[in-house]
């Protein structure tokens, strides 16, 4: 029996992830998840009580945990609130895997109080390795904790490195899908709107990572984050669009060999391989039909149309704290844009200010994490104001 937790399990990350659950425990591989843990949607989170009886469930919004704590569910569990409850959750020693799907910066600390108390974790918070990956990297090497990459790109890499040794790894090439934007033209990005920002092509996903995608401030951050996961500098990483979503990454050798990894687009693939690994176990999700494919293909990004992937490489080869005010900005310049408050041409620009702004730290501590994210926050408000 494998004990998990699942923080953000209302998301569309944690939804797959309770559906892999359901289909590995169909297929003899016994999952029980003993945490769960939401921002506000109360009639979910009691609806996944119900289900999966957990010991406990967590719920952020003070106004929703009273609501939660006021209902009759026929599963008493014990509920919490806020970090404070997920920090407690990270503590006890009846589970050994962690799903942290929260958004944003938010995932950052469960994802250091997992490391701390040994949990492996099921990485699908990738803000957690962009703002904090030499911090957590410098953590795992004195903690039984592993990280495993949820990703459909960072999931395919590490397929591809089974059997692999780096020394022979020469490149890294994750696949985009280019967003619903890739054939926009300079003069047509000024008038996206938030609903076209919002239908993604290939996947289905929650708000933020959908306008990430379709910046490919996504595909900036998979970079970061594989850089740490697989310890490869950035320059030996390229992004190739490849709109079909059927190729989820790739790994050049020394000999110049490819391996790929291909699948249909579905999180719940990458879902599973991370709660089995390095087992693989039956599944009754879609499967690939090569008869269906017309052709795969494959372009270099407009990295002047989609300037947050130049910002991206920017932030690594400058580094220190450069990367959290990169996530900072964008995640309140993002917010913005789904508000209406902002053009989505105005997200590149308002991280970018805040970038040149910005003083950088070097190996900068949890609290300065913190601080910097702050800082980055509000200038990306108070200058939203004069865009107005």
């Amino acid at each position: 029996m494998k004990n998990i937790a699942v923080l953000g399990s209302t998301g569309s990350i944690g939804k797959n992830t309770l559906e892999v659950v359901r289909n590995l425990n169909r297929h003899g591989y016994p999952v029980s998840v003993k945490y769960i843990s939401a921002n506000s949607n109360v009639e979910l989170l009691a609806a996944q009580i119900e289900e999966f009886k957990p010991k406990a469930a967590v719920i952020f919004n003070e106004a929703s945990f009273n609501d939660l704590k006021s209902r009759s569910l026929d599963h008493k569990c014990e509920i919490l609130c806020g970090q404070a409850g997920i920090n407690e959750i990270a503590s006890r020693d009846d589970f050994e895997l962690v799903v942290n799907a929260l958004v944003g910066f938010s995932g950052l600390i469960p994802t250091t109080e997992a490391i701390k108390h040994g949990k492996d974790i099921a990485l699908a918070n990738k803000e957690s390795l962009v703002v904090a990956g030499e911090l957590i990297y410098s953590m795992l090497r004195g903690s039984e904790a592993h990280l495993l990459p949820v990703d459909s790109e960072h999931s395919a890499i590490l397929q591809c490195l089974q059997g692999e040794p780096m020394k022979q790894v020469t490149k890294l090439i994750l696949t985009a899908s280019g967003g619903p934007f890739r054939k926009f033209t300079k003069e047509e990005m000024p008038n996206v709107t938030v609903e076209q920002a919002l239908k993604h092509p290939n996947w289905v996903m929650g708000s933020k990572i959908t306008i990430d995608s379709a910046t490919l401030m996504n595909k900036g951050f998979e970079i970061i984050e594989a850089k740490w996961l697989f310890n490869i500098e950035a320059e030996n990483i390229e992004v190739l669009i490849h709109p079909q979503s059927i190729i989820h990454s790739m790994v050049e050798f020394s000999d110049g060999s490819v391996k790929a990894q291909l699948g249909v687009p579905d999180m719940k693939v990458p879902i599973q391989y991370a709660l089995t690994y390095p087992e693989r176990v039956r599944s009754d999700f879609p499967r690939m039909d090569f008869k269906q494919l017309k052709n795969l293909t494959f372009e270099e990004p407009d990295l002047e149309n989609f300037e947050c992937l130049k910002l991206a490489y920017d932030v690594i080869k400058a580094g220190g704290s450069y990367p959290i005010v990169l996530n900072g900005a964008n995640e309140a310049a993002v917010e913005l844009f789904l508000k209406g408050k902002i053009r989505f041409i105005d997200i590149p620009a308002l991280i970018k200010s805040a970038m040149d702004k910005h003083e950088n730290h070097v190996s900068p501590s949890l609290e300065s994490i913190v601080g910097i994210d702050s800082w980055s926050r509000k200038f990306v408000y108070e200058a939203a104001l004069e865009l107005a």
